[in-house]
């Protein structure tokens, strides 16, 4: 894939060291932009000074919400070299969120490629203190200018990028959970398997919900029996039950998270025994009451490995390893982030270097 590189004549003032950077509110000084246009397909691949785009106001993406985007992260290692993790996945990602959205398929190495060539251009906003990383965020939107309930003809493909502070400013400290008995996020059949902004929409009621009693994040239940337990807001579930590592089972309704899969490639290569099955509410709260739910935590991008100390059931509250970070949660944690950061054995072979 030819890509045309613009730079800046107008460069942005870079964090200072040691600023605190927050998420998603600083971002770099250019942008990765490619049209679709039917008929002739993905085209025009560019770098380009990030800006502002410009939309008519039928816009299809405003009205009928057809989007897809991706997460993931770039990191400055140790040894001064800078690392993505397993963006391939990412990719494969993309291409199912596209093909649920109607959105046409952007190859997966162009994709990839892509992400490689703006991480280069702006590789000097990547933070190197401890935790911190260039948070990437790949999107698709729908342009057609046409108020009807259709795929749209063409699109933009678009990355940006924002340097981004440790997710955890105190410490990998355990984290309130609110298991939602009220609202619904996904069903099988619809777009719970995607990465699309109204699966995000869906979760903001009980998302405030949650926070306004003191819980930093929803775990949903099955949209259908609403018994079943599915996937926190933004990280999949995974419970220590009896040594076992237990988590939900994708069914359609629940996002294939990159650190989810990498989680129980590690488990089982640490010699755990791994269940991807059902696992309702009730028999969760059994186990905890029981003192067989030894560890519960969660996986995602920002957080790598959150450890969750505390579960909220309607009026069932109860906690969890004292409170206390598990002794797999951060070996997980640990094995992870140094793979990222080039601290430690990268076995799998996760991490790109570019």
């Amino acid at each position: 894939m030819e890509i045309k590189i613009t730079k800046t004549t107008n460069p942005k003032t870079k964090p200072a060291k040691g600023e605190k950077l927050g998420f998603g509110r600083i971002f770099t000084d250019h942008m990765f932009i490619m049209n679709y246009t039917e008929g002739k397909g993905w085209h025009d691949a560019r770098i380009v000074p990030y800006q502002k785009i410009s939309l008519d106001p039928s816009a299809m993406v405003f009205h009928y919400g057809q989007e897809m985007f991706e997460g993931l992260k770039a990191y400055r290692g140790v040894d001064g070299k800078i690392r993505l993790f397993r963006p391939d996945m990412n990719a494969k990602r993309a291409a199912a969120s596209n093909e649920r959205l109607c959105i046409p398929k952007i190859p997966e190495d162009d994709f990839v490629e892509a992400i490689k060539a703006i991480v280069k251009v702006d590789q000097d906003w990547i933070p190197d203190e401890e935790g911190t990383s260039l948070y990437i965020r790949p999107f698709v939107i729908a342009t057609d200018e046409f108020l009807g309930v259709a795929p749209s003809k063409t699109y933009l493909f678009i990355i940006i990028l924002s340097p981004s502070g440790a997710y955890y400013e105190n410490g990998l400290a355990p984290v309130g959970i609110w298991i939602e008995d009220d609202y619904v996020r996904a069903v099988r059949g619809g777009m719970g398997f995607a990465k699309t902004g109204g699966n995000y929409a869906a979760s903001l009621a009980a998302q405030v919900k949650a926070h306004d009693d003191g819980y930093s994040q929803v775990l949903w239940l099955d949209g259908v029996e609403r018994k079943y337990i599915e996937e926190v807001g933004a990280m999949n579930i995974f419970f220590k039950i009896d040594g076992k590592v237990v988590t939900p089972m994708l069914n359609g309704s629940i996002l294939p998270g990159i650190t989810r899969n990498s989680v129980i490639t590690m488990c089982k290569d640490m010699g755990y025994e791994v269940e991807e099955r059902k696992i309702s509410v009730d028999e969760l709260i059994e186990a905890a009451h029981s003192g067989r739910l030894e560890e519960c935590f969660g996986s995602g991008t920002a957080a790598v490995i959150s450890p969750v100390g505390k579960l909220r059931y309607v009026d069932d509250v109860f906690t969890i390893n004292n409170n206390e970070i598990g002794e797999l949660s951060q070996k997980l944690y640990d094995t992870i982030t140094g793979i990222q950061w080039g601290k430690g054995e990268d076995k799998f072979n996760w991490a790109v270097i570019l």
